[in-house]
C-alpha cells in the first residue's frame, strides 16, 4: 500500500508541538508550497493532464462563503489528481466584472466631485486599470490563505492582452457567420447603471405597488384594462384580447380612444391573451414590455418610446420631464378625475426587477443592441450532453441545463458601458459597418467611429476554458490541457455562465467539448438552512472563521457538508467541530511518534501481527477504496464523513487504544504495531490531505521525513482484507462497549477500579484480556472477589464486584422510581391510542408523536429492567 518503505526513518517527535496552531503555520506552510512549484503544471510532461479553470470571481470581489465552498472541492479534486499522478493544472484567475467594476470607480470619482463624462472615455479606462492595480485582486490573496493550490504562473485576466485577443477572435468569427447582428429589441435597462443589464442582473423581490383598473374607449366601445405601471399608457400602441372571447369579438379590428391622449389605437386578437385572468384585455406598449414587444411584432404595432436613458417620461404634454414614478401618480390622478379609474388596489405585492449592482427598478426598454444568434450554438451545447461527450453531475440536473439551453432567446451581448472589451465595429460616413479582427487595421478617415458600447461580461468569460490556455495561437497549453477535466460551480449558473462556454468551447473549438464533466454544487446556507443575505444579518466572513479556528477546520466543515447538487448548511458549531477533529489528528500523531511508530521497511507479514493489527490494515484499505469510489461520483460529504469516522473512530478511539498494552508489554508485536500504526497514519493522512492540507502536510513530514504530502503519492487499496480479524475486533468493542454503558449507568468515575473476572476461554477474545482488563478499568479479582453483577457479551462473561463502590440499595430504589415513570407514560400512551374517539379526531402529526412516545417508554423501560436484572439483590 504505501511507497515510502525507501524513506528516512521519521524526524523525532520533539519537532512536534504539544499543541497545533494553524496560525503559526499556514501562512509559511502555503508559501513553501508555492516557492517549491508543487502547484505548476508542466505542459510538455509526459503524465496524464487532469485540468480545472477556476469560476473566475470578480476582480471587484472578496472571499465569501461560496467562494470558499466552491474553492475547496476543486483543491481537494486537483492535489488528489496530483498525488495520483496525473499534470494537474488548477488555473487561477479574475474577471473585470465590467458594470461593478465601473461603479466602483464611478463611487470613487463622485467622492471627488466628479464623473466619468469629466475624464472622457481614454482617461476614464486608465483610471479603471488604475483601481485594478491597487484595490482589485483582493480575494487572490484570500485564495492562498485558503490553500488554493492553483498555478499562479498561469493567473489570467478577461481584460489582459491575451483574453483580449480571443474575444476579438470570436466577435469576428460570429459576425462572419452571421451569427451576430445588431437589431432593436427589448431589454433590461437600469436607469442608474445606463446599460442593459443580462437576466442574471436582474434580482427579483416582491414589492409593495399598486393596480388600477382604467376604461379605455367610449360608450358601447370602451374595454378595462389592469396595469401596475400606468405610465407607460402613453406608450400604448393597441388593446390585446383572445381570438375566442366572445366578449370583445365586436371590437377587434376597431379603434378606441386612448386616454389622456389625442391617439386612438387598434384592439387587435392575439393568442398570448390569457381571457381568464382579470378582464381578459390587455394594454399593448411595444416600446416597454417583451411580451407586448412580441405582440406589436407579430401586428405591425408601431412602438413609442416614453422614457429616456434615465427612466424621465419624454412625450409631450403634462407629463414630460417628470421621473417614472412621479409620472405614474399624476397620470393616475388625471385618469381618476376623468372618471377613468375602475378600480384601485394598493399596496399590491408583485415581483419587481431590480439591477443587482444598485438595486435600481429596471425598465424593459426598446434598444438598439448587438446580439448573438444561439440557435445552432445551443443545438451543439445540448447535443454534447445528449450525446454524452459531457456529463452533468448529479444527472439529476439535466433536466435544468436541458429547458434553458433548448429554449434559449437570442442572448444580448451589448453594454452601455467604458470598462469592458469595447465593440469591435467601425461606421463609416455613407452607412459603412465594418467588422474588424484582432490583426487587422480599423478604417480611418473622416467620419469613421468605433461603437461605443462594450461587450456583456459573460462574453469573455464564455471563453474562459480555452483563452485562458493561449486560443486562439494552437499553444502547448492548450493542446495538453484541452479539454478540461471538470468544471465545478453552482447550479445557479448553468444557465448563464456554463451554456455560454459550452456553446463558444463547441463552436470555436471545432466541436470538441470545453470539459468532461460538469459537477454542480449547491449553494452555502446559514446553519437553519436560511439563505446568507446582508439583510438577514447571516453573512459570514470565512476569514474570521480562518483566524479563530484554521483554515482546515473552515475547509473540513465546508467539504463534509457537500452533496451534489444541494445547498450546505454552515454553522460556527460545525466549524469549531472540524477544529477539534484537527486536533485530534494532531494529538493522535504526537502519540504515535511518542510510542516509536514508524513507515521504515516493509509491512510485517500478517501472520506475524495480532488480530488488532490486521483488523485495522482491513478497515484501512476499505477505507481507501470506498473514498476513491467517492471522489469518482463527487460525493465530498460522504467521503468526508467516511475518513471522519475511521480516523476517528476506528484508528484514534480504538487502534490507538488497543495499542497501548502491546507497546507497554514491548518485544516483538510493539515492534509489528509501530509498523503498523506508522503505516496506517501515513495512508490517512494521505487520504485526508486533499481537504485538510495544512495540519495533514505537518504531520506527514514529521512522521516520514518526507519532503511533502502534496506531493506524495496517492494510497491504492492493497486488496488485503482480514474478514476474521474484523469480527473478533468487532466482539471486542461490543464487550468494552457494554461494559462502558452499564458502569456509567451505575454512576461509576470513567476513572475507578472494579474488581472483575473475565471467563474468555473459548471465544476469540482470549487474547485481548490485557486490552480490556486497561481500557475497562478493571482490576484482577482478588481473594475476596463477589460477583455482584454478570454481563454476558459476545459470547464472553464479565463478573463485576460492585460492593464498595455504589450504594446497591439506593441504586435499585432509583432505579424502581424511573421504571415506574416509564410504565405510567406507556400507560397514557396506550390508553390514548385505544380510545377510538381520539384517533378520529387527532390530527395525524398528534397521533404520530404519541406512538413515539409509546415506542419511547418501551426502549426506557427494557433498559431499566436490564440495569436492575444485573444489580445484585439489596
Amino acid at each position: 500500500m504505501t511507497e515510502n518503505a525507501q524513506q528516512q526513518p521519521p524526524a523525532p517527535n520533539t519537532e512536534l508541538p504539544t499543541q497545533y496552531a494553524p496560525a503559526e503555520v499556514e501562512g509559511a506552510l502555503y508559501e513553501r508550497w508555492v516557492d517549491k512549484g508543487y502547484f505548476a503544471a508542466d505542459a510538455k510532461s509526459e503524465k496524464p493532464p487532469y485540468t480545472i479553470v477556476i469560476p473566475p470571481p470578480n476582480v471587484t470581489g472578496s472571499l465569501h462563503l461560496g467562494h470558499a465552498f466552491q474553492h475547496t472541492l476543486m483543491d481537494a479534486l486537483t492535489r488528489r489528481k496530483r498525488m495520483q499522478g496525473f499534470e494537474a493544472l488548477w488555473l487561477p484567475g479574475m474577471d473585470h466584472a465590467g458594470i461593478a467594476t465601473q461603479n466602483k470607480v464611478e463611487q470613487q470619482l463622485a467622492e471627488e466631485g466628479k464623473s466619468r463624462h469629466d475624464l472622457g472615455r481614454e482617461e476614464f479606462v486608465e483610471r479603471v486599470w488604475q483601481w485594478k492595480e491597487e484595490y482589485g485582486g483582493k480575494i487572490l490573496g484570500q485564495m492562498r490563505r485558503l490553500g488554493d493550490g492553483v498555478d499562479w504562473d498561469r493567473e489570467r485576466f478577461t481584460m489582459d492582452e491575451g483574453l483580449s485577443k480571443a474575444v476579438l477572435t470570436i466577435f469576428k468569427k460570429l459576425y462572419d457567420d452571421e451569427l451576430i447582428y445588431r437589431a432593436e429589441r427589448i431589454i433590461n435597462w437600469c436607469p442608474r447603471c445606463l446599460t442593459a443589464i443580462s437576466d442574471i442582473e436582474v434580482e427579483y423581490q416582491e414589492d409593495d405597488g399598486e393596480l388600477v383598473s382604467i376604461k379605455y374607449g367610449e360608450g358601447d366601445e370602451t374595454l378595462v384594462v389592469a396595469t401596475t405601471r400606468a405610465e407607460t399608457m402613453l406608450g400604448d400602441t393597441a388593446v390585446a384580447v383572445h381570438p375566442d372571447d366572445e366578449r370583445y369579438r365586436h371590437l377587434v379590428g376597431k379603434r378606441i380612444k386612448l386616454p389622456l391622449t389625442d391617439r386612438t389605437i387598434p384592439v387587435v386578437a392575439d393568442t398570448h391573451v390569457d381571457p381568464e385572468f382579470g378582464t381578459g384585455a390587455v394594454k399593448v406598449t411595444p416600446a416597454h414590455d417583451p411580451n407586448d414587444f412580441a405582440i406589436g411584432q407579430r401586428h405591425g404595432l408601431e412602438s413609442i418610446t416614453v422614457m429616456d436613458e434615465r427612466a424621465v417620461i419624454t412625450v409631450h404634454g403634462p407629463f414630460e420631464g417628470l421621473d417614472r414614478f412621479e409620472a405614474r401618480s399624476a397620470i393616475v390622478a388625471a385618469l381618476r378625475s376623468q372618471g377613468r379609474i375602475v378600480a384601485e388596489k394598493r399596496p399590491y405585492a408583485h415581483s419587481v426587477g431590480h439591477c443587482s449592482r444598485c438595486k435600481t427598478t429596471i425598465e424593459p426598454r426598446l434598444s438598439m443592441q448587438w446580439w448573438v444568434k444561439v440557435g445552432p450554438l445551443a443545438q451543439a451545447a445540448g447535443d454534447a450532453v445528449r450525446d454524452g461527450r459531457v456529463k452533468i453531475h448529479p444527472e439529476d440536473m439535466s433536466k435544468r441545463y436541458f429547458d434553458w439551453v433548448d429554449n434559449m432567446h437570442d442572448w444580448c451581448i451589448s453594454r452601455q458601458l467604458w470598462w469592458g472589451h469595447r465593440i469591435p465595429v467601425w461606421y463609416g460616413p455613407d452607412g459603412e459597418v465594418v467588422c474588424v479582427g484582432p490583426d487587422e487595421e480599423p478604417p480611418t478617415g473622416e467620419g469613421w467611429r468605433q461603437d461605443t458600447d462594450v461587450l456583456d461580461t459573460w462574453f469573455s468569460s464564455g471563453l474562459w476554458p480555452f483563452s485562458t490556455l493561449g486560443w486562439p495561437e494552437q499553444t502547448e497549453d492548450l493542446r495538453k490541457f484541452y479539454p478540461t477535466d471538470v468544471l465545478l460551480t453552482g447550479h445557479d449558473i448553468i444557465f448563464f455562465w456554463v451554456a455560454r462556454m459550452m456553446m463558444f468551447g463547441l463552436y470555436a473549438m471545432d466541436g470538441e467539448v470545453p470539459f468532461k464533466t460538469i459537477a454542480l454544487t449547491g449553494l452555502v446556507r446559514d446553519e437553519r438552512g436560511k439563505k446568507m443575505s446582508k439583510s438577514f444579518g447571516n453573512v459570514v466572513d470565512p476569514l474570521d472563521w480562518m483566524d479563530k479556528y484554521g483554515s482546515d477546520a473552515v475547509r473540513f466543515t465546508l467539504a463534509r457538508g457537500a452533496n451534489p447538487g444541494t445547498d450546505v448548511p454552515i454553522g460556527e458549531d460545525w466549524v469549531q467541530a472540524s477544529r477539534n477533529f484537527a486536533n485530534k489528528i494532531w494529538n493522535a500523531t504526537r502519540f504515535a511518534l511518542m510510542n516509536g511508530a514508524t513507515i521504515e521497511g516493509p509491512l510485517p507479514d500478517p501472520s506475524q501481527m495480532s488480530a488488532t493489527d490486521r483488523w485495522i490494515l482491513s478497515r484501512l484499505n476499505k477505507t481507501v477504496a470506498q473514498v476513491d469510489a467517492f471522489y469518482e461520483d463527487f460525493q465530498f460529504a460522504k467521503l468526508s464523513d467516511a475518513l471522519f469516522h475511521f480516523a476517528w473512530d476506528e484508528v484514534f478511539d480504538w487502534y490507538v487504544e488497543l495499542s497501548k498494552t502491546t507497546f507497554q508489554a514491548g518485544g516483538e508485536g510493539a515492534k509489528v504495531s509501530q509498523r503498523v500504526l506508522g503505516e496506517v497514519l501515513d495512508v490517512t493522512l494521505k487520504l485526508l490531505h486533499p481537504i485538510v492540507p495544512f495540519v495533514t502536510d505537518t504531520l506527514w513530514t514529521t512522521l516520514t521525513g518526507g519532503e511533502s504530502v502534496v506531493i506524495a503519492d496517492w494510497p491504492k487499496d492493497s486488496g488485503f482484507r482480514d474478514a476474521a480479524a474484523e469480527r473478533e475486533i468487532e466482539s471486542l468493542q461490543s464487550v468494552i462497549t457494554e461494559v462502558r454503558r452499564f458502569r456509567a449507568d451505575q454512576g461509576l468515575q470513567p476513572g475507578q477500579r472494579v474488581p472483575a473476572r473475565l471467563t474468555l476461554d473459548g471465544t476469540a477474545l482470549a487474547p485481548h484480556e490485557a486490552a480490556i482488563r486497561q481500557l475497562l478499568r478493571l482490576q484482577p479479582e482478588g481473594e475476596s472477589f463477589s460477583a455482584t453483577a454478570t454481563l454476558p457479551v459476545a459470547g464472553a462473561t464479565v463478573a463485576l464486584d460492585l460492593s464498595g463502590t455504589i450504594d446497591v440499595a439506593a441504586e435499585r430504589k432509583r432505579l424502581a422510581k424511573d421504571l415506574a415513570a416509564a410504565e405510567k407514560e406507556k400507560a397514557q400512551a396506550q390508553a390514548k391510542l385505544g380510545n377510538e374517539a381520539f384517533l378520529a379526531k387527532a390530527p395525524d402529526n398528534v397521533v404520530d408523536k404519541i406512538r413515539g412516545r409509546l415506542a419511547k417508554a418501551d426502549e426506557d423501560i427494557a433498559r431499566i429492567q436490564s440495569q436492575l436484572d444485573k444489580l445484585p439483590p439489596a
